[in-house]
């Protein structure tokens, strides 16, 4: 496993952490035994950045992490994230700051985090969502200042709005945030632009979600296929959108086959080098829910670099589908 730098934190994280959504729910069953054998699989193997967050599970990921890292001697820097009172999500532009993240609220929210977790001081605390309307006067970072100051929470980040990530990039220059979390992968390139070179200017750390678009870059999809109801894909691949994506993860596999040596990358592992390939990148944090996800994403961490041809091909398939019927 190699490592990164965090930003300003200082702290070195494992290029593949652990997303912590699947073993907290809402992918389907989940066994807790899974769950915890899939955690130090992982961490066995080198991984020592962890995220989480309150709504995933309503705190049972958190508990899930407490119960695993007990037993752990070696340091592991724990991400988890407070969501918005509840309401329109992303926040809408007539949303109030302090409404959604009311100073009082944000206080007894992170102690029960911070009861979860079994620390008295979280590593990296992020907002669980945004809205540019409140770049302006930022009152719910100001509270997290607070916090900061006071020893509550180490670091403070933001998880980004997924059709407004540059949403954040007022606030890193600000100096606002030590952290951001981001969605970049094959099909989602926009990052590149502003987002990714703003966090190397600021040094700020970055987190990748959704390096597999919610597990169609790693190839496993089929058209028409369908997901459990208690599953969150059933919801994200809604409609026709499943077969569209199946179709361009096609295309990739059309443009690998010509262009790598057989049976060298997966496209799981592809997927992943694709989003190591860029430097703003300090670590991915890719769903594991059980020990064969768990080996196969961290070794991806020792495999070699994408030969450059192979980054210029997957840039030509940027989709840009933040309205998903611009296009096919």
């Amino acid at each position: 496993m190699k490592y990164r730098i965090l930003g300003k934190t200082d702290f070195h994280v494992s290029e593949i952490g652990f997303g912590a959504w699947a073993i907290g729910g809402s992918w389907g069953p989940q066994s807790d035994a899974d769950s915890i054998d899939a955690l130090n699989m992982a961490l066995d193997n080198g991984v020592n950045f962890i995220d989480t967050a309150e709504v995933y599970g309503n705190g049972r990921s958190e508990k899930i992490i407490a119960e695993v890292l007990k037993n752990r001697k070696n340091k592991v820097f724990v991400a988890t994230k407070t969501p918005p009172v509840q309401g329109k999500w992303p926040p809408s532009p007539y949303c109030k700051a302090d409404d959604r993240y009311p100073e009082v609220y944000l206080r007894k929210n992170i102690d029960e985090r911070r009861k979860n977790l079994g620390v008295d001081c979280i590593d990296l605390l992020q907002l669980h969502t945004w809205t540019r309307a409140w770049n302006r006067n930022p009152t719910p970072l100001d509270a997290l200042k607070k916090l900061q100051s006071a020893g509550t929470i180490k670091h403070i980040g933001i998880s980004t709005p997924e059709h407004d990530q540059d949403s954040l990039i007022d606030l890193m220059r600000k100096g606002y945030l030590d952290v951001i979390q981001v969605i970049y992968n094959i099909f989602e390139q926009d990052p590149v632009s502003e987002l990714l070179p703003a966090a190397i200017e600021h040094n700020v750390g970055v987190i990748i979600r959704v390096a597999f678009d919610e597990g169609s870059l790693t190839g496993k999809y089929e058209a028409g296929q369908e997901f459990h109801a208690d599953d969150f894909r059933s919801r994200y691949f809604q409609s026709d959108r499943l077969d569209r994506t199946v179709s361009r993860v096609e295309r990739i596999r059309e443009d690998l086959d010509k262009i790598l040596p057989k049976d060298t990358y997966t496209m799981a592992d592809v997927a992943l080098r694709f989003v190591l390939a860029h430097p703003a990148v300090s670590t991915i944090i890719p769903g594991i829910r059980n020990v064969t996800q768990a080996q196969a994403n961290t070794k991806v961490s020792d495999m070699p670099a994408l030969p450059d041809p192979v980054i210029h091909k997957l840039r030509e398939h940027y989709w840009r589908r933040g309205i998903w019927y611009g296009g096919k």
